[in-house]
């Protein structure tokens, strides 16, 4: 059998990284070295700041690192000298041209498949390890068959990576399934069995399943799909628990001990974000309409449907409890990164909550534990948030490094992440230096157990999924919010 000793990742980002870092460290006979053409972030990989925020990642790294592990920008050399390369460069969804909105740029992978049969010569194998629509290692093959040379024999497998952020390094150490595919010809199953022995190291043969390569590509989209749809799903039950007097989380705890459907992923939210979510359901929508299969399209776009209902509502509902108005307001918004334990803002809702306060006029004062604040002013620049106009961004938007500077004479606090450490935050210091009425809306569920306690220092509480029952402040009910347009911006308010 075909051993592996050596692998190349090409890409250094939130995939590639941690998962070749993970694989060195279980696999000590192994030389892995991972690739960028980006040199400050091969930098970061060989400092003691890397790039990227894991819990534990740090510790995974500098174990094996110069050892068998290695960082370069080097890419023809780290190609040429491995047994298997995995390609895990960013596949975002395309912004122009057909399928624009929806459908995955494969550019960098067919960057990557070109560069890999210009310089290789004898036997290896190429992975896929990004996300990709269905078929995509049938065009990285092709890639290679109209390119071949007497001397080369590639062969390509699909082992899409399923490890969330906030849990990677357990996830990659202990994970529920390692999926590979790869053609069905004796070829194929060779190079199958090559790829198993390397996570036979550390996993479990029971937890490592083997499919042809279209099955292993559709099972990453479906995956994700059928996760984002849990979230939409339960998000769906927060607005009607908020119309009728029910609590979502006791909802969601009755219906989670139903074995059937079982608890993960029934938390109730501003939505869901992350590099994979929204893109991958985009992309299997788009799958479908391409495939003639426009009512399985237009199921899974109301996921997506859902997700941004969810975020326009909360937003809503921030503007009509502070009277109506939040032109010149400053609103303290807590959390910007998707969710707690990682640095990527990548479609967080954090960015669209603050779109929409700034359309309406909002002084937003953000903090987060881990996010830069290079990286959230570049979010908000960003033309579709900042309405081709990022000058507002400079004139709306101040980034603090403190929790309690954020909230000093605002009209609201807003936590949109659920950092642990928002549940420990000195909330009477915090209501002191706060006008009046100070507003709390939680958009993470994070303070349920906080309630009495925050209203006894005078808080008005608003949160997702639950009417907080208390002397109130009554606030204009959300029935405009709930027949806004998903394409439109909020109605804007009449000042004031």
């Amino acid at each position: 059998m075909f051993q592996i000793k050596k692998i190349c990742c090409i890409g250094a980002g939130y995939v590639g990284g941690p998962t070749c870092s993970v694989i060195a460290q279980m696999c000590p006979g192994i030389t892995v070295t991972v690739v960028d053409v980006n040199e400050s972030r091969i930098k970061a990989w060989n400092s003691d700041t890397l790039p990227i925020y894991e819990p534990g990642l740090k510790e995974v790294v500098e174990s094996c690192r110069g050892r068998n592990l290695f960082f370069s920008t080097d890419i023809d050399s780290a190609i040429r000298d491995a047994d298997l390369v995995f390609i895990s460069v960013n596949t975002p969804t395309k912004t122009y041209g057909m399928g624009k909105g929806r459908a995955a740029d494969l550019k960098f992978i067919e960057a990557c498949a070109r560069r890999i049969v210009e310089v290789s010569d004898g036997y290896k194998l190429v992975t896929e390890k990004s996300t990709v629509p269905v078929r995509a290692a049938e065009s990285i093959r092709r890639i290679f068959d109209a390119n071949t040379k007497p001397s080369l024999n590639l062969q390509v497998l699909s082992n899409p990576e399923f490890l969330a952020e906030g849990t990677a390094v357990r996830d990659l150490k202990e994970p529920d399934r390692v999926l590979i595919g790869g053609d069905e010809t004796e070829e194929g199953q060779r190079a199958i069995k090559a790829l198993c022995a390397v996570y036979e190291h550390w996993v479990p043969k029971a937890r490592i399943i083997t499919t042809n390569t279209w099955s292993s590509e559709l099972s990453k989209l479906a995956a994700n799909a059928f996760l984002a749809q849990r979230i939409s799903s339960i998000n769906s039950i927060s607005a009607l628990c908020e119309a009728t007097g029910a609590d979502v989380e006791e909802v969601a705890k009755a219906i989670g001990m139903d074995q059937r459907i079982g608890s993960k992923f029934l938390k109730a939210s501003v939505g869901f974000g992350g590099s994979c979510f929204q893109k991958d359901v985009l992309n299997l929508v788009y799958l479908c309409e391409a495939l003639n299969l426009p009512e399985v399209a237009s199921y899974w776009q109301q996921v997506i449907d859902m997700n941004e209902y969810q975020r326009r509502r909360f937003a809503c509902r921030i503007i009509d409890c502070l009277f109506n108005t939040v032109t010149g307001k400053k609103i303290a918004l807590l959390g910007f990164s998707f969710k707690k334990d990682t640095g990527d803002t990548r479609e967080s809702s954090s960015i669209y909550i603050s779109k929409y306060l700034m359309d309406e006029g909002a002084k937003l004062y953000i903090y987060d534990p881990k996010v830069l604040k290079e990286q959230i002013i570049h979010d908000l620049s960003q033309p579709n948030i900042s309405e081709d106009n990022p000058q507002r961004v400079s004139e709306l938007v101040t980034v603090t490094t403190d929790p309690y500077e954020a909230c000093q004479s605002a009209h609201a606090l807003v936590i949109c992440t659920e950092w642990d450490m928002f549940k420990e935050l000195d909330y009477e210091k915090i209501y002191k230096k706060m006008l009046k009425p100070a507003f709390i809306f939680d958009g993470r569920r994070v303070l349920d157990h906080l309630h009495g306690d925050l209203q006894n220092i005078g808080f008005q509480i608003e949160t997702i999924g639950k009417k907080v029952t208390s002397t109130r402040i009554p606030y204009t009910p959300a029935a405009v919010c709930h027949r806004i347009s998903v394409s439109e911006p909020p109605p804007k308010k009449t000042k004031v």
